[in-house]
């Protein structure tokens, strides 16, 4: 074997041994590449899943916004029909304490009346009805009137509003057939019949031939005509 074809074979063997080498090198490219790509993958999926998680927690989020939005449009009304309600109970209210100021002298008036008149109890405060809704701390002026009244004196009354003019005392007979009628329909529960005097205009008994108030002859409206022989 001459020298050069030593010098050849020995290339070859060199060839080989590089070829061998960078063989080897490139397998290993070739699975760290394809381990990448099998990973790279596996993360798309994975982001894909993600994504959708996302997009169902913006849905929620959304939702849970409405809810908050239709929460803050119920507060409102809520809010308005409360103010409506204080505005009508203050009201209602005002209202009732206003005739409460005209009820209250209208009454003493009335007690008067019934004790000077007939001799007969005061009426009952408006806290003292059965079934009445209204307390004694309702009208701080009722129980200063129930307490007058308690007393049966006229000065308790006048605390309340002037006192009106005593009036003459009816005629004995009269009165005890005024006071009977007064205490009949009292009994029953119902007011007396009424009728408004010609001369003063106040309300009296139908039945009463004069007025206790003015002292005027009671005469009828619609006087009956005699009737024709």
């Amino acid at each position: 074997m001459t020298a050069e074809n030593e010098r050849e074979i020995y290339h070859k063997l060199e060839a080989m041994k590089e070829i061998r080498n960078k063989t080897i090198t490139l397998e290993r490219l070739k699975r760290s590449i394809l381990n990448e790509v099998r990973s790279g993958d596996q993360e798309g999926r994975c982001l894909a899943q993600y994504k959708r998680e996302m997009e169902l927690l913006q849905q929620e989020k959304m939702s849970h916004v409405e809810e908050l939005r239709q929460i803050h449009a119920d507060i409102n009304a809520m809010e308005t029909v409360i103010k409506q309600t204080e505005e009508s109970m203050s009201r209602k209210l005002s209202a009732a304490s206003r005739l409460h100021d005209d009820y209250r002298p209208l009454k003493a008036e009335v007690d008067l009346l019934r004790r000077q008149c007939l001799g007969l109890e005061r009426l009952p405060d408006l806290h003292e009805e059965e079934g009445s809704p209204i307390t004694p701390e309702r009208f701080p002026a009722v129980v200063r009137q129930a307490g007058a009244g308690g007393a049966g004196g006229a000065g308790g009354a006048g605390l309340l509003a002037p006192a009106p003019r005593k009036p003459p005392p009816p005629p004995p007979a009269f009165r005890s057939a005024l006071q009977q009628d007064f205490l009949t329909v009292s009994l029953r529960q119902q007011p007396p019949p009424m009728k408004s005097c010609l001369s003063c205009h106040q309300q009296i008994h139908r039945n009463a031939p004069i007025c206790p108030l003015c002292k005027a002859k009671s005469r009828s409206r619609n006087p009956k005509k005699p009737k024709k022989k």
